[in-house]
């Protein structure tokens, strides 16, 4: 058994710094799109910014049509991908509205929380085993959510609430893309989320009546919400393609502190210590049951390879 660890082959620093720069490009999606998307509520409605937000992708989907085309004929599990991406348009909607009301910092911390949801959905939906290392990191996780939203003082804010039920759609649509992965590539999934999501949100603007023409000074933040919302989770996979997730997942945690001073430059937001300790037990709890559940699957490779 020592053999055959010492034989496995640790990643290499030329993997560890283009996995790096992977997830600085994901960093940097994820907070360019919660600035967007601050930045164009204040002058359109949320439904609209989802639709223009979907409406870019379906130009990035055009231009690799040619490559995407055979695989998209085949019309593949369509019920699922339509329930996925209604849940997932869902959560984006709740996300939306808690970037625009919230402090930054507190929603990228609740958002933390998505793989809480992902494991019990997984357990709920898929019979996946729900390790101790994780059904421990749950119950810190939900002691961290308390300590996020302060229930005692002064009572919680419904926007915050509305990131929290985010983050739980956001770990239903994770389930549904795992399983939609047994039949369909990525860039496919990523596709049929364009090509639903956009007349979904078109459809439900319409019945509001809440169109805002877009001033000459939106066109640059539609055009980085529409490819932050695709870049974001494509560097991310990319990141963890060339590096272990073990060292990747612990950059992603540097979006709280980062937003947070840009949300104190930009819109003079401050952000109670409380959010970075609910963030930490959060992140913390989650990063320590991956790491437990890592390395129960390399000692069970072991065992099996001697």
């Amino acid at each position: 058994m020592k053999k055959i660890d010492a034989l496995a082959p640790a990643p290499g620093k030329h993997a560890i710094v283009t996995g790096t720069l992977w997830m600085m490009g994901s960093l940097a999606s994820f907070i360019g799109m919660a600035l967007a998307s601050r930045e164009l509520a204040d002058t359109m409605p949320i439904l609209q910014i989802l639709m223009l937000r979907s409406l870019v992708g379906l130009g990035v989907v055009f231009l690799l049509a040619r490559h995407l085309l055979p695989e998209l004929r085949q019309l593949r599990d369509l019920r699922m991908h339509a329930v996925r991406n209604a849940i997932h348009f869902s959560a984006q909607y709740c996300w939306t509205v808690g970037v625009a009301l919230l402090p930054l910092a507190q929603v990228f911390a609740l958002e933390f929380t998505t793989p809480i949801w992902v494991a019990l959905f997984a357990w709920l939906a898929l019979g996946e085993h729900v390790t101790r290392a994780r059904a421990l990191a749950i119950a810190v996780s939900f002691a961290g959510i308390l300590i996020v939203l302060q229930p005692g003082s002064g009572g919680i804010d419904p926007a915050a609430l509305l990131v929290l039920l985010a983050a739980v759609g956001f770990g239903a649509s994770a389930v549904f893309v795992k399983r939609l992965t047994a039949g369909s590539s990525p860039a496919i999934i990523v596709v049929w989320m364009v090509l639903m999501q956009l007349p979904l949100a078109a459809a439900m603007l319409l019945l509001t009546g809440g169109w805002a023409t877009p001033a000459i000074g939106d066109i640059p933040w539609i055009v980085v919400v529409g490819l932050t919302g695709l870049s974001a989770h494509y560097t991310m996979a990319q990141a963890l393609r060339v590096m272990d997730a073990s060292l990747a997942i612990p950059i992603d945690f540097l979006r709280v502190p980062l937003i947070a001073v840009i949300g104190w430059l930009l819109y003079g937001e401050a952000v109670s210590a409380a959010v970075f300790v609910g963030a930490a037990l959060i992140f913390g709890a989650n990063y320590m049951a991956m790491r437990a559940e890592m390395r129960g699957m390399g000692a069970g490779r072991a065992v099996a390879g001697g």
